[in-house]
């Protein structure tokens, strides 16, 4: 086998009929930091299950632990050191995390009794091994996303690992929590393990790989190092299409602001809030996590009830009573999550779509209008090039990037004037993530009043015509995003505001 961990070679597999990896071939040596990139459908998911045994090549090897395999099954890709840490990281929710840990090996041991001693040795010795504490008798269902993820990794060594596969690891980490990821990686391949680094955010990819291979609908498209390739090349290969980088710059008028607010507080979440939206603006809100974006976002969709200050519409003072309140006024809100706040995944897209303004369909005599409703799904479908050959079609058949677009269907079905998003790029591809973009773009140029809420510095830099900071439950600073820079940024998110002020 040379000197690779593993050697993928003129690997093939079909579903159905349908070429999900056409003669693909990767080598990772020993330590190696690599990205595997691609968009979603790419192939990036097949490629893993055949790395890790899960589904069998229709051709070609793979190399691994000095043999050469037609195809692996789990146990023996484990037994080669091949481990791979899903998005969702397998963990049970209902067990601790000792159990978590230690269980596997207490179970393959095949001893009559349980040690309980043995087992919090063993998951001890298990989370030293990447030098975290967590409470071993803490549900693991009550961890937050990143404790979640370590006691995964943790997992994954205690099988003496040589080839840890990471799947879009960093989705849902604070930027604190992605450099603290980034440190265990780098202490893995200090001793000697590879790291297969499965993501489409170009920001981290570039910070923390040593060569990339790029697929694009199944096939293999280049292996590369990363001085070899910038943004936008990157993201040509990724997608085959070139993309323009400009800033966004709004055609701004002398209009008066659709939305203002000014001394708005909640206590524990945000304090003295000021800000001022006019028609064709999008406007950044960017902090870390806790810093109390997301509150005021809920506050503005009248999800939360602010204590004190005030919020006006056209001018006017108005009293958000909640949710249908806002909506009333003009504004819509695109959540976080879009899998548990935004859609309703088994139903229809054309339902999704169409259910905040379900009401419009409906006769006095209570009769909804099935044709009105499905012209009106089929509007959006073509308008925000939803890729559907139906939309009959549950909305759990799409990707990440036309999941997001539903939502943003749903909320311009209902003609808002202001439209709050809260991680609008979250979990998409590069293309989706651009093409989202030019739609928000072209929603401000049509004179849309729009609130980006966004800890991807890139994001809010290129797209927002003006960047307000949160730190702590205030507003630190307003930025001109045209003579910002990205460690500027970073800078006035971090805690230490007096540091970030003297540019220490």
């Amino acid at each position: 086998m040379g000197d690779n961990v593993i050697a993928v070679r003129g690997v093939s597999k079909a579903f159905a009929g349908v070429q999900a990896l056409h003669d693909i071939s990767l080598e990772i040596a020993p330590g190696e930091i690599h990205c595997l990139a691609g968009e979603n459908g790419s192939g990036k998911s097949t490629l893993i299950k055949v790395i890790s045994g899960v589904h069998a090549p229709d051709a070609g090897t793979i190399e691994v632990g000095g043999e050469v395999f037609t195809k692996l099954n789990p146990r023996e890709a484990i037994a080669n050191g091949v481990q791979v840490i899903y998005q969702d990281f397998s963990v049970f929710p209902n067990l601790s995390v000792m159990e978590n840990l230690a269980m596997p090996a207490e179970l393959a041991s095949s001893r009559p009794l349980v040690s309980w001693r043995r087992m919090r040795e063993v998951a001890k010795q298990a989370l030293a091994k990447i030098d975290v504490q967590i409470d071993l008798d803490e549900m693991v269902g009550t961890l937050s996303v990143a404790q979640k993820q370590l006691v995964a990794i943790a997992r994954a060594l205690m099988s003496d690992a040589r080839l840890i596969i990471m799947d879009e690891p960093t989705t849902a980490l604070t930027r604190r929590e992605v450099r603290r990821l980034f440190g265990i990686i780098l202490d893995l391949k200090a001793r000697g393990i590879a790291t297969l680094f499965v993501s489409h955010k170009l920001e981290e990819v570039f910070e923390i790989s040593e060569r990339f291979t790029i697929i694009r609908n199944g096939k293999h498209v280049i292996t590369c190092l990363p001085e070899e390739l910038d943004r936008k090349s990157f993201s040509t290969y990724m997608t085959g299409r070139e993309f323009d980088e400009t800033r966004f710059t709004p055609e701004l008028s002398d209009t008066a602001p659709v939305l203002e607010v000014s001394g708005l507080g909640l206590d524990g979440a945000f304090d003295n809030v000021d800000l001022a939206l006019r028609p064709g603006e999008i406007l950044g809100i960017t902090g870390l996590l806790g810093s109390g974006r997301t509150e005021l976002a809920l506050a503005l969709f009248g999800a939360l009830r602010a204590e004190t200050g005030e919020i006006r519409i056209d001018g006017k003072p108005v009293r958000l009573e909640g949710v249908r309140s806002a909506i009333a006024h003009g504004i819509g809100y695109v959540p976080e999550d879009r899998l548990t706040e935004g859609l309703f995944l088994e139903r229809s897209i054309g339902s999704n779509i169409v259910i905040s303004e379900i009401d419009s369909f409906v006769s006095s005599l209570g009769i909804l209008d099935q044709r009105k409703a499905d012209a009106e799904a089929r509007r959006w479908v073509d308008e925000l090039r939803i890729a559907t050959p139906d939309p009959e079609n549950a909305v759990n058949t799409l990707s990440g990037g036309n999941q997001q677009r539903i939502v943003l269907a749903k909320w311009l079905a209902t003609h808002p004037r202001v439209l709050i998003l809260n991680g609008p790029t979250v979990g998409v591809d590069i293309g989706s993530k651009h093409d989202i973009h030019r739609v928000l773009r072209d929603l401000a140029a049509e004179g849309l009043a729009v609130i980006i809420i966004s800890d991807d510095i890139p994001e809010v830099l290129e797209n927002c015509n003006r960047v307000l900071v949160m730190n702590s439950g205030r507003i630190v600073s307003e930025l001109d995003p045209a003579v910002t820079g990205e460690h500027d940024l970073v800078a006035l998110m971090s805690e230490d505001i007096d540091a970030a002020a003297k540019g220490e």
